[in-house]
């Protein structure tokens, strides 16, 4: 009788609630019945809310329990679990739990599914068809097969990922890198490590097409030092894949190199912004370069350079796998393809969901969130990361596109979202955007620098309820220096979660003076 395949979740989210332990008995209770069983450590499904979620391998598909506790594990093995027995925490079929069937999944569809390490379980999956088809291409026809296929950045700009591609693959040059920028520092956002936990080939992968697209050679992963799990994981699978000839000297026996390593940061925020990343990557200190000139022209060691987000480098395989167009028909206007959203904060149901461009985030708070954890009324939502506004309760029918937001004065950003319910201080939150900027600038231009902690200031004497009127007009002014003066997005950005909570919560802001206190 063959092994029964049992999933319990690596990613770093379900091992923080106790998926290490639920593995070590599972594995110690089946060897007690005499079970045979195969614990598979795959990645997360991204219903955050029900990890460790286990799942069986039974004749009718997986089946998945959870959330599984150590403590629930005999009863489990005693309710059958193992042939898919009914048991208070049976959720069902994993595909057709209301979550995952409400989902398209592109980018993150083996994320849960597979052995994260196992090249021949990617492959089985579909992996890598996306390289080989590429192999056949020339660089510019992978180039315009990404530009056709309407990707933009998913790291918070939106810029067409194939108009770099195109800049980098005409420039002459006897050097050019790839760099992913997995400095995934947003609050509420986790895309980029449950990938790399979950499916670390993927982007792998879409790294060597970017290499063959444009003739670089060398590529780094730029990965956030707070995320060990997933430099452990991704370490692996570039070992794993250029052993295998997947990557390397010649990458699948063509004439193609390309070496990849990953890199740690420190920490600092700023590296998401490329140019920053790419001072710390040479070694150098984090500070923003001006620009021009651009770093696909002067990048890295002043040669031209592909920088991407994770999910752009992560879209790529699908793309050149199933073509440009059938990536192209999800979404809507200029936002094209899938995005993975994060939905976290104050919110009975938090996770990971990939879906077209398109879908309200009155849809994806309320129906697939299940509303607030408190189930008090939602008052505030920001999206787009720490540096992004916070959109009203009347607000949510607007729709998850690029264009749809900016009209709003806001911005996607990557993807998180992070829900508020209405016992939120809106000038506390203001207040601490400008706080993050003081202790996150590089510090190399005045306007974010000094701006900042001056908003800090500002905010105090709001707050404390002193010549409000005068420092609200104190608070817009210097919002307008730091959006126009600043040298990039950093301090460029940071007046928009401010304006937007003092446009849309006056009345937090409206502070009677503080009451002087005794001799």
């Amino acid at each position: 009788m063959s092994a029964v395949r049992i999933f319990v979740p690596i990613d770093a989210a379900a091992l923080s609630v106790g998926a290490e332990a639920v593995a070590q008995v599972i594995a110690s209770e089946a060897a007690a019945r005499g079970l045979a069983v195969e614990i598979v450590r795959n990645g997360s499904r991204g219903m955050l809310w029900l990890e460790p979620m286990v799942e069986v391998e039974s004749a009718e598909g997986r089946i998945a329990y959870g959330p599984v506790a150590a403590k629930d594990v005999a009863a489990l093995f005693d309710a059958g679990f193992v042939s898919g027995g009914a048991h208070g925490l049976r959720l069902g079929k994993t595909e057709e739990l209301d979550w995952m069937k409400r989902q398209q999944r592109l980018t993150f569809e083996r994320v849960g599914v597979i052995d994260p390490l196992s090249i021949a379980d990617y492959r089985a999956h579909g992996g890598f068809k996306g390289l080989e088809k590429a192999l056949a291409l020339t660089g510019g026809e992978i180039v315009e097969a990404v530009k056709a296929s309407g990707l933009r950045g998913r790291g918070g700009a939106g810029f067409p990922t194939g108009i770099k591609w195109k800049t980098v693959h005409d420039a002459a040059a006897t050097q050019k890198y790839i760099v992913c920028n997995a400095d995934e520092g947003d609050s509420g956002t986790f895309a980029d490590r449950m990938l790399f936990e979950g499916d670390p080939y993927l982007t792998i992968e879409g790294m060597t097409i970017a290499a063959i697209a444009v003739g670089a050679t060398r590529g780094y992963i730029y990965l956030r030092s707070e995320y060990p799990h997933a430099h452990r994981t991704l370490q692996r699978a570039i070992v794993k894949a250029e052993a295998a000839g997947l990557i390397g000297a010649s990458v699948m026996g063509s004439e193609h190199a390309f070496h990849l390593e990953v890199r740690l940061g420190a920490g600092a925020y700023i590296c998401g912004e490329e140019t920053s990343l790419l001072e710390s990557l040479e070694g150098k200190r984090a500070i923003v370069r001006a620009k021009p000139p651009l770093p696909a022209l002067q990048g890295l060691f002043a040669k031209p350079t592909v920088v991407n987000n994770v999910l752009s480098f992560a879209a790529v395989p699908w793309i050149l796998d199933h073509g440009a167009q059938a990536y192209a028909d999800y979404g809507m206007g200029r936002s094209r393809g899938t995005l993975p959203i994060q939905l976290g904060g104050n919110v009975r149901r938090g996770g990971l969901i990939e879906l077209a461009f398109g879908i309200t985030l009155r849809e994806i708070i309320e129906d697939m969130g299940g509303g607030t954890l408190s189930g008090r009324p939602i008052r505030a939502v920001q999206v787009g990361g720490p540096l992004g506004a916070y959109l009203t309760a009347e607000q949510l029918d607007v729709q998850m596109d690029y264009e749809a937001l900016a009209s709003m004065r806001a911005m996607l950003g990557h993807g998180g979202i992070v829900v508020f319910d209405d016992s939120v201080d809106m000038a506390r939150q203001a207040r601490f955007a400008f706080e993050f900027c003081a202790k996150e600038s590089c510090g190399k231009c005045t306007p974010c620098r000094i701006g900042a902690t001056r908003g800090v200031e500002v905010m105090d004497r709001i707050m404390a309820g002193t010549e409000v009127p005068k420092n609200i007009a104190v608070l817009r002014d210097l919002s307008k220096l730091m959006t126009d003066a600043s040298l990039c997005a950093m301090g460029g950005l940071t007046p928009m979660p401010v304006l937007s909570a003092l446009n849309h919560f006056p009345e937090d802001f409206d502070r009677p003076p503080l009451p002087l206190a005794a001799e």
